[in-house]
């Protein structure tokens, strides 16, 4: 149910999932944005977080031992990205492959950090390339919040939940800067975004959202009204973000 091109409401949880106490350290220490949500809002982001722990499998590759500090980092990754939708449990992908650096995907037999495969429902990580974007806060690089970023697109490209449709109505106003060649160009040439998201529209879309997170502020100075449609593209409050840079 939708009201002013919203979900009626986003959480509504009786029985709110808990995490372990170690869990929550992990997100205290990992995630700002975790650390300052409201009382109320940290239940309903660690509910979401074991939500996400118990849909999804996690697989280690050569010999990766997984930790339960890289899981949650994972999935608070993904749940900071998707913390405004109503729907956040995508069935899209349904595994997260984990190498421990830079591998060989045989999708296009070229060497990757992560990718998003839709047809094999996986989504897949460098963890070395991880940690650093995750622990690298202003960059505007971020492998997590970008592989991630696919796998929403790909979703609101192909559902009719609420949120998959808020998504995807906002982002055909996004990707206006990038059909564009004049407002393409200026992008562009004022050199914010970084040279890949002028690759395609997937791209375009994933580059922004790094940013979006990372240099919120930045963001929203140089280009508002692209900013309040990525805002509203998922959903997202506006004072999550100010509580995130006053950190």
């Amino acid at each position: 149910m939708m009201i002013f091109n919203k979900p009626l409401y986003i959480y509504l949880y009786p029985f709110p999932k808990k995490l372990t106490l170690t869990q929550k350290q992990i997100l205290e220490k990992e995630f700002p944005f975790y650390k300052k949500l409201s009382n109320k809002k940290k239940i309903y982001f660690e509910h979401r977080v074991k939500g996400f722990l118990n849909y999804y499998e996690f697989i280690g590759k050569e010999e990766l031992m997984i930790t339960e500090e890289m899981k949650i980092i994972i999935a608070g990754t993904y749940i900071m990205l998707s913390f405004g939708m109503r729907h956040y449990l995508i069935n899209i992908f349904k595994v997260i492959i984990i190498y421990p650096s830079a591998y060989f995907s045989n999708s296009n037999q070229q060497y990757h950090k992560g990718e998003f495969n839709p047809a094999m429902k996986t989504v897949a990580f460098s963890w070395e390339d991880f940690i650093l974007g995750h622990q690298s806060t202003n960059d505007n690089i971020n492998l997590g919040l970008h592989e991630f970023a696919h796998a929403l697109h790909f979703h609101g490209m192909k559902s009719n939940d609420p949120s998959a449709i808020l998504f995807y109505d906002e982002f055909n106003k996004v990707i206006t800067y990038f059909k564009d060649e004049n407002l393409n160009k200026k992008l562009s040439e004022q050199g914010y975004f970084r040279e890949y998201a002028y690759e395609n529209g997937f791209e375009f879309i994933a580059v922004i959202l790094e940013h979006f997170f990372e240099t919120p502020h930045l963001f929203k100075t140089q280009y508002p009204e692209l900013y309040q449609h990525v805002s509203s593209m998922i959903n997202f409050s506006e004072k999550n973000f100010d509580e995130l840079q006053s950190s």
